[in-house]
């Protein structure tokens, strides 16, 4: 695990400045997913900026995941904060002349898996994990960002069994709990969802829940982690978090701002920078 010191202040300035971009490039599509990526902002920026080795680097010895790939911007403009993507590359996204989809795709620069079908990350990560601590016998670390919605598959659960079983240690798994599945909040659709930190022990995994907003909390609950398990993250989050107008309101899962809510929502994140 890396020892880098993790500063919550400075994280808080790049998450703003993330946001700003997205909100710049929700203006060129039609269909963003803007919230699922608002709300994964702050854990997906602590892996890169705190928890992984030379994340840029070709040779890192550690690998991320972005399994909830339908909320892939925030790795996309990470991506492009650290010169692994370029500023054109981003504003050719899902477009015909462009290479980046809305899903991850394996190949491009920066991205270690094609996902976005719900519930294939968590098996490909268990993979990745064993692999590198049994065949290839390395030190590294396999990090995956999951999605509320891929936790309602019986694939990633027959998998997280399997991890236990497997004693992959070096997986290392953040759940992006915003409480939606698309349209639906998961406490209403699927009241059985809860508790949730009992069903993953039960799996025989190692457990902590924190507020997925609080990046030195979620470094620090990783950091923290006793280990001999694979360890899950449950982060609590909020759908659309930092647009005031997006925040918990389902249909910001797929829509654009329009010009004026643009405008709005910029507004609101200057006040925030104030």
């Amino acid at each position: 695990m890396s020892n880098t010191s993790f500063d919550n202040t400075e994280a808080r300035k790049r998450c703003l400045k993330y946001r700003r971009r997205l909100l710049d490039i929700s203006q060129q599509v039609s269909a963003l997913h803007g919230g699922a990526a608002l709300s994964a902002m702050e854990m997906v920026d602590c892996l890169y900026h705190g928890l992984m080795r030379d994340p840029a680097g070709a040779n890192s010895p550690d690998t991320f995941v972005m399994s909830k790939g339908h909320g892939c911007m925030v790795q996309y403009i990470i991506l492009e904060e650290m010169g692994v993507l370029s500023r054109e590359d981003l504003d050719l996204y899902c477009k015909a002349d462009g290479r980046l989809g809305c899903h991850p795709d394996y190949g491009n620069p920066g991205i270690e898996a094609s996902t976005g079908s719900l519930g294939h990350g968590m098996g490909l990560t268990v993979g990745m994990a064993y692999t590198e601590k049994f065949v290839k016998k390395t030190d590294g670390n396999v990090f995956v960002v999951v999605s509320d919605g891929e936790f309602q598959e019986g694939s990633t659960w027959e998998c997280m069994m399997m991890a236990a079983n497997l004693g992959v240690d070096n997986l290392i798994a953040c759940l992006d709990h915003n409480g939606f599945q698309s349209f639906g909040r998961t406490s209403e659709t699927h009241p059985q969802f809860y508790p949730i930190r009992e069903k993953v022990e039960a799996f025989g995994w190692e457990c902590a829940e924190v507020n997925g907003h609080d990046a030195a909390a979620v470094v620090d609950a990783i950091q923290s982690r006793k280990g001999g398990k694979p360890f899950l993250l449950v982060g609590n989050t909020v759908k659309g978090k930092g647009v005031s107008f997006m925040e918990n309101i389902p249909i910001w899962h797929y829509r654009s701002p329009n010009p004026e809510e643009y405008q709005q929502a910029i507004d609101e994140l200057q006040e925030v920078s104030s």
